[in-house]
C-alpha cells in the first residue's frame, strides 16, 4: 500500500470545497456521473480507432445507492486509470493551481470549476471518506484503489477488478445524510442527468404488483442519449419536437412553434427553443430555458445570460462553449455566452420573420398567444426592436392583421390631424368601450385592438420614435375632438354659465375615492348623447403603465381622473337648465347681482392700489378688501351650495350621469339598483 499527501500545501482547500465549491451540494452528482460519461466516451472512441478490442457495446453508467452502508457509488466500464494516472490526474493536475485558487478564489469559490478541473473533489462536500477503484484499459493493467478522508492524505493500493473503468464510492457524511433517500437521488438524476449521452442507469423499473411497487428485471435508465436537439433539423418531424417538449415539460400547453438551433461557427451551440402560449396577465415562469454543455446541465436560470425577453421562451440551449459552472455571475461575464446570447437573439428574430413570410395566415393566428413575447423583445432589445418591424402586427376591431406600413396606408388620408399627425385609435375592451369604438367606426375611423399588460409601454416607444404619429384611446375624448381636423367654429357656452350649470351635475357625481370627475360642456349636437365620461390620455396611460409595474410609480396611488363632459345642445340638458331657471331663478338673480357688485367694489380698490407700495395704501382699505374677498366667497359658495342642492334632488340629472357611468362600466352595486328604480319612476 502506497501513501501520501495530495499536492497542495495548505490544508485549508478540503474545508473550502466541502463547503463552497458549488452553490447547490446535489450538483456533486452531476460532477461525478459526467465525469463516468466522458471516460465512457473516451474508451468507445479508442475502440473506434482500434486502440482498444474490448465490447464497448454495453457501455454504461450505473448509479447505485446503499442505505446500509451509507454509500453512493457510481461505476462506469469506461477508460479506467492506471497507478500513475491516478496519481497524476487526482493527486497532481486538479490541485496544480491550489495557492492560486486560494487566493483569487476565497470570495467567489463558485468559478474555480472552469479552471482546475475540480469536478471530482465535488465529492467531497457530501462525503466524509471518497474511494476510487479504477482499472485501466491498457492490457495487462493492475486495478488499484485509491482512498482519502477528506485531508490531504491519501491511500493508493493494489486490488482485483475484473472489469474496465472506474468506481466512485461516496461514503456520505452524517450532516449530508439527506441524500441517503432514494427519491432525492431520482430527482437529482432527472435533473441533471436525463440527456446524458451516455446511458445512465439507477435501480430497476418498477411495476405495480399486489398493491405496491416492485423491482422488475429491466433496467431503469434515466436518460434519454439522443434527444432531439441532437438531431439535424431534416431528421425531425413536428412531432418529434412536439414530443420532445412533452418529455420537457410534461403539464405544458402545446407550444406555438419552435426554433430548431445548429451553429458550428463562431462557436458551436445547438438546441431548440419553443414558443409558449403566453395569458394576457403576463404571470410567466422565467426558468424554462434549460442551459447544457455537451448535454450536461448546468442551469435553468439564465436572467442575465441570454437577452431578457428570452427567458420567456421554453427549451434547451447546448453549447460545451458553454462552461460547465453554476456560478450565474461568471457566466454572464464569459465572452462566449456574450456571444451566443446575442446570435440566438438575432436566430430568433429571423426564424420569426420567415414563419411569417412563409405563412402569414398560420402567424396570424398564433398572433394573439405570440404578440406579448415580441412586445416585450421590442421593449428591452433595441436590435429585436428593429428586426421585429418586419413582422410586428397591429389588429384591428374587425380581427384584421396589418403591418405597420400597411397600417399606415390605411388610415394615413382619414386619420391625420390638422397639425399633420397620424392618429392611431385604439380601445383597450372593445365591449367595455363599445360605445366609443362604434362612434368612430360611425365617423369613418378604424379603431385597433391593444389590449395586453405591455401595449402602454409599447405605445410610448413608438410615439417617441415616430414624432408625428400619436396613439388616442377612443375614449379619451368626444369623438368629435379625438381627430382634430380644424378648429371648431361651434357656439360655446361662457365661462360664467359653465360656472353656474357645474355644481348642478357635480353633485349627482358618485362620491370616492376611486374617481375624480371633472365637468366640461361642449355642443355634441342634438343627436349626441347627453353626456359622455372620457379619460385624459396621459393620465390613464401612466397609471396602466405603472400597475404594469406593480405600482411603482406616483401615477399608480392617484385617483382615476373622469371627464364628464354634458352635451349642451341635447333636449335633456337644456331640460334641466329650464328646471334650474324655474326653480331658482329668481334667487339666482339675486344672488349674481350680490356677487356681480361685490366684484365690482373689489375691482376699484384694486385699481386705487395700482402703482402704490404696500405701505403706501390705507390700512382701512387693505382691511375693507380683505373683508369684500371674504363675503365674495361665501356668496360664490352660498350660489354653488343651491345649485347643488337643486342638482341632488333632480332625478334627470341624476339620471343623465348614471346612463354615461353605465356606458362606461362604472356603475355598480347600490347605485346601479337606484339606477334601475329611478328609471321605472321616470317612465311612468
Amino acid at each position: 500500500m502506497q501513501t501520501g499527501k495530495i499536492g497542495v500545501t495548505s490544508e485549508n482547500l478540503f474545508p473550502i470545497i466541502k463547503k463552497f465549491l458549488y452553490s447547490d451540494h446535489d450538483i456533486f452528482l452531476r460532477e461525478i456521473v459526467s465525469n463516468a460519461v466522458d471516460a465512457t466516451q473516451k474508451l468507445k472512441t479508442l475502440a473506434g480507432k482500434g486502440e482498444y478490442k474490448g465490447d464497448v457495446s454495453n457501455a454504461k453508467v450505473v448509479v447505485k445507492l446503499d442505505t446500509e452502508a451509507k454509500t453512493i457509488t457510481v461505476s462506469d466500464n469506461g477508460i479506467g486509470m492506471t497507478a500513475e494516472e491516478v496519481e497524476k490526474y487526482i493527486n497532481q493536475i486538479a490541485f496544480s493551481g491550489a495557492n492560486e485558487f486560494l487566493d483569487k478564489y476565497k470570495d467567489d469559490a463558485n468559478a474555480i470549476i472552469g479552471h482546475f478541473g475540480l469536478g471530482f473533489y465535488s465529492s467531497f462536500m457530501v462525503s466524509e471518506k471518497v474511494d476510487v477503484i479504477t482499472k485501466s484499459y491498457k492490457d495487462g493493467s493492475q486495478a488499484v484503489k485509491w482512498s482519502c478522508n477528506g485531508s490531504p492524505e491519501y491511500e493508493l493500493e493494489e486490488v482485483e477488478k475484473e472489469e474496465v473503468g472506474t468506481d466512485i464510492v461516496m461514503h456520505i457524511s452524517e450532516e449530508e445524510k439527506g441524500f441517503l433517500d432514494d427519491a432525492k437521488i431520482s430527482e437529482i438524476l432527472n435533473k441533471y442527468c436525463k440527456f446524458l449521452p451516455v446511458p445512465v442507469v439507477y435501480g430497476k423499473k418498477k411495476d405495480w404488483k399486489d398493491g405496491k411497487q416492485v423491482d422488475t428485471d429491466e433496467d431503469n435508465q434515466i436518460n434519454d442519449v439522443a434527444p432531439a436537439w441532437t438531431k439535424m433539423p431534416a431528421d425531425l418531424k413536428d412531432e418529434d419536437y412536439k414530443s420532445f417538449y412533452r418529455k420537457l415539460y410534461p403539464m405544458g400547453d402545446e407550444p406555438l412553434f419552435n426554433i430548431h438551433l445548429n451553429v458550428d461557427y463562431p462557436f458551436n451551440l445547438t438546441g431548440i427553443l419553443y414558443f409558449p402560449k403566453i395569458k394576457n396577465n403576463f404571470e410567466v415562469q422565467k426558468n424554462k430555458i434549460q442551459l447544457y454543455s455537451n448535454q450536461v446541465f448546468v442551469t435553468d436560470s439564465v436572467e442575465g445570460i441570454v437577452p431578457e425577453f428570452l427567458t420567456l421562451l421554453h427549451g434547451v440551449i447546448d453549447s460545451p462553449d458553454i462552461p460547465l459552472n453554476v456560478s450565474r455571475s461568471y457566466l454572464q461575464s464569459d465572452s462566449n455566452v456574450k456571444k451566443i446570447s446575442s446570435h440566438i437573439n438575432k436566430k430568433v428574430a429571423n426564424r420569426l420573420h420567415q414563419i411569417y413570410k412563409d405563412n402569414r395566415e398560420d402567424f396570424e393566428s398564433k398572433w394573439d398567444d405570440l404578440k406579448i413575447f415580441i412586445e416585450y423583445g421590442m421593449l428591452t432589445e433595441e436590435k429585436f426592436n428593429d428586426r421585429a418591424m418586419n413582422f410586428f402586427l397591429l389588429k384591428n376591431t374587425e380581427s384584421k392583421y396589418f403591418t405597420w406600413e400597411e397600417y399606415e396606408k390605411l388610415v394615413k388620408e382619414s386619420q391625420t390631424d390638422k397639425d399633420n399627425n397620424t392618429i392611431y385609435l385604439y380601445t383597450t375592451n372593445v365591449e367595455e368601450q363599445f360605445t366609443f369604438v362604434e362612434a368612430a367606426k360611425n365617423k369613418g375611423y378604424d379603431v385597433l385592438i391593444l389590449d395586453d399588460v405591455l401595449a402602454p409601454h409599447l405605445i410610448n416607444k413608438f410615439e417617441q420614435k415616430y414624432t408625428d404619429k400619436r396613439f388616442v384611446r377612443v375614449d379619451s375624448d368626444v369623438v368629435e375632438n379625438l381627430i382634430r381636423k380644424e378648429d371648431t367654429a361651434k357656439e360655446e357656452w361662457s365661462w360664467e354659465q359653465k360656472q353656474e350649470l357645474s355644481p348642478v351635475f357635480q353633485a349627482v357625481c358618485p362620491q370616492n375615492n376611486a374617481h375624480t370627475y371633472i365637468v366640461d360642456f361642449q355642443d355634441l349636437g342634438e343627436n349626441g348623447s347627453p353626456m359622455v365620461i372620457t379619460r385624459n390620455e396621459f393620465m390613464r396611460r401612466m397609471k396602466d403603465m405603472s400597475a404594469a409595474q406593480g405600482g411603482m410609480s406616483m401615477y399608480g396611488d392617484l385617483p382615476d381622473s373622469l371627464n364628464l363632459v354634458v352635451n349642451t345642445a341635447h333636449p335633456l340638458v337644456k331640460k334641466v337648465l329650464d328646471a334650474k331657471d324655474k326653480k331658482l331663478g329668481s334667487k339666482l338673480e339675486e344672488m349674481t347681482e350680490k356677487i356681480a357688485a361685490q366684484k365690482e367694489e373689489i375691482a376699484g380698490l384694486e385699481k386705487a392700489k395700482e402703482g402704490k407700495k404696500d405701505e403706501e395704501i390705507p390700512a382701512a382699505d387693505k382691511e375693507k378688501l380683505e373683508t369684500l374677498n371674504s363675503e365674495l366667497a361665501k356668496l360664490e359658495e352660498a350660489k354653488r351650495e343651491e345649485l347643488a342642492g337643486f342638482g341632488k334632488k333632480n332625478k334627470l340629472a341624476k339620471q343623465m350621469v348614471d346612463l354615461a357611468l353605465l356606458a362606461n362600466g362604472l356603475l355598480k352595486g347600490a347605485d346601479l339598483d337606484q339606477f334601475v328604480k329611478r328609471s321605472v319612476e321616470l317612465i311612468k
